[in-house]
């Protein structure tokens, strides 16, 4: 009998606290929008308040994520896989045959995906781009395996008057990668 009783109480008082939580939600956005954006943000859970974002809201990203065709894309699987050390998360085929992968590397992903060849077979690749990516790892340690791969890398590791260090390497196709630390 007394669990009973426990357990009723206990229920009892669960109950009132959720209903005052919600009472509590319905005041706050009552007083947000009343106070505009701004003062409800202070008022929040102790938060600071956001700046006011200027007007018109400019353009923000969380990822891009790069789409490279290939040439080869068996040779570039490979480098991109063996070399570098990206994971391959998908694939896609078409009629039995592979036409592209998903990589990814932390929270980046590439999509390599091999060339139809419809806009030509002689057309240069990767001609006037160069993707940056930053990494906590050791610069030199990738480095290193990207040379004990066998790939020569377009500029050595080298540290930058901003704090960083990086190295660039040119994938199979002319792709410049450029791995960076300290950003």
């Amino acid at each position: 009998m007394a669990r009973k009783k426990k357990g009723k109480k206990a229920a009892k008082k669960a109950k009132k606290a959720a209903k005052k939580a919600a009472r509590q939600a319905k005041l706050t956005a009552k007083a947000a929008k009343k106070a505009g954006p701004r003062k409800a943000a202070k008022r929040s859970a102790g938060k600071p308040a956001r700046k006011a974002r200027r007007q018109p809201e400019s353009l923000r990203l969380r990822s891009a994520s790069p789409s490279l065709t290939v040439n080869e894309l068996q040779r570039s699987i490979a480098f991109y896989r063996d070399v570098l050390g990206f994971t391959q998360k998908d694939r896609w085929e078409d009629e039995g045959q592979l036409k592209g992968v998903e990589f990814v590397a932390g929270a980046v992903t590439f999509f390599i995906s091999q060339d139809d060849w419809k806009k030509g077979r002689d057309r240069a690749k990767g001609q006037g781009l160069r993707i940056y990516c930053a990494t906590t790892q050791d610069i030199d340690a990738l480095a290193a395996r990207v040379k004990a791969s066998g790939h020569t890398l377009l500029e050595e590791p080298t540290d930058r008057p901003w704090g960083g260090r990086d190295f660039a390497v040119r994938d199979p196709d002319g792709f410049t990668l450029s791995f960076t630390s300290g950003v």
